[in-house]
């Protein structure tokens, strides 16, 4: 069960309460559940019976008790407690069955992962001024909050700028009644899109305009196009294309990714109820990445948290957020490459292991493209 899977499932008790009249209050638009923050109980914390409790007139652990009963048996939630003063904690099943739940959803939804409609009532209109940083940025935001299922128009108070469209800026309309989007700070010496285009290309003048949160300095120096892993939109897109690399590589030996392998034991079937000599596979080798491994959680549980993030960018304008997320996933995608190799090595032969490794490497890969896709940057095959 994905975040986003929690988030549904609690909204779904809520309107199941409403419905049986267990409680008297309005449904809301949406739920947010978070990570339990260090110290905290399970996996996941929700505050929504606090939020219910006035308006249900009933205390805040009553309400508590109520959504408990319809969601403690609901696939992939292990346990529900109330914790606090009303406050519900999540534990999911067993890791290995969240973690391939999170694989298939990537998966199946490839790009537009993360992607929802829990913004779908929203009507946005942006005004910005003739300034690249706010061009692009208004335009980062709309492609945010459409992901999310939002109507956005944008609008500059005066002509466009024409190099605007090569930094995939478009605007619907200026000299608008302004509703600003406000706290962009402009670039440093007035800096004009073409200026920054000739100098560093539009990824790069596309990153150092958003990777900064808007009321900080864009960063938009020569660094920007270093070839080296100091440079953060050169680890992120690196990180992309080889990704797509395991992916060629292990086509080339034979064999492809299998996120269903995942947290399986070696003396599990390899999977689907096949055993390891099936897939050529030694029955005393590993079957799979345990979740014991540290590179692998770390990376998994970034790769569970896109979502929450996407949406978080979306409804705080902030897409220094997604940036932020990229770039942890892919140092956390480094990490686990190092340490838990997709492709074998040597006489070594593919196995379960590998298809299951390979699985969380594609899965990282699809994020860091659907990622730089929102902020307008493209993400290489190969670097």
């Amino acid at each position: 069960m994905t975040p986003a899977d929690l988030s549904r499932t609690v909204l779904h008790a809520v309107r199941r309460a409403v419905d049986e009249d267990a409680l008297r209050a309005p449904v809301p638009a949406r739920v947010r559940v978070e990570r339990t923050r260090p110290g905290g109980s399970g996996d996941y914390a929700c505050a929504v019976a606090l939020q219910l409790a006035g308006p249900a007139a009933l205390p805040a652990l009553e309400v508590a008790r109520i959504l408990r009963e319809r969601v403690v048996a609901e696939p992939g939630v292990g346990r529900v407690e109330i914790t606090g003063p009303g406050f519900l904690s999540f534990t999911l099943d067993a890791p290995a069955e969240s973690d391939r739940a999170v694989l298939a959803a990537v998966r199946e939804q490839g790009l537009a992962y993360g992607h929802g409609d829990a913004l779908r009532d929203e009507i946005h209109q942006f005004h910005h001024a003739r300034e690249v940083r706010a061009a692009v940025t208004a335009q980062a935001v709309r492609r945010l909050l459409v992901a999310q299922g939002a109507r956005v128009r944008t609008t500059c108070e005066q002509a466009p700028d024409p190099d605007w469209v090569r930094l995939g800026v478009t605007v619907d309309a200026y000299g608008a009644p302004p509703t600003p989007l406000t706290e962009i700070r402009p670039v440093p010496a007035g800096a004009t899109a073409g200026e920054l285009l000739e100098r560093l290309g539009p990824d790069a003048a596309r990153w150092g305009l958003l990777r900064a949160a808007g009321h900080d300095r864009a960063v938009l120096g020569p660094e920007l196009l270093v070839q080296g892993e100091a440079n953060p939109l050169f680890r992120v897109r690196y990180a992309h294309a080889r990704a797509r690399a395991l992916t060629r590589g292990a086509a080339a030996l034979g064999f492809t990714a299998e996120a269903a392998a995942y947290g399986e034991s070696p003396t599990e079937p390899a999977a689907h109820g096949e055993s390891p000599a099936a897939h050529g596979e030694s029955p005393t080798e590993p079957t799979a990445t345990t979740a014991d491994d540290a590179a692998a959680r770390r990376l998994l549980d970034l790769i569970a948290d896109h979502p929450g993030v996407l949406l978080a960018g979306a409804r705080h304008r902030a897409p220094d957020r997604v940036a932020r997320q990229l770039e942890a996933v892919a140092h956390a995608f480094f990490d686990f490459h190092d340490s838990c190799p997709p492709l074998p090595a040597g006489d070594e032969k593919p196995s379960a292991a590998h298809r299951a490794r390979l699985a969380i490497a594609e899965a990282a890969g699809t994020v860091l493209a659907g990622g730089l896709s929102l902020l307008g940057i493209r993400a290489p095959e190969h670097l």
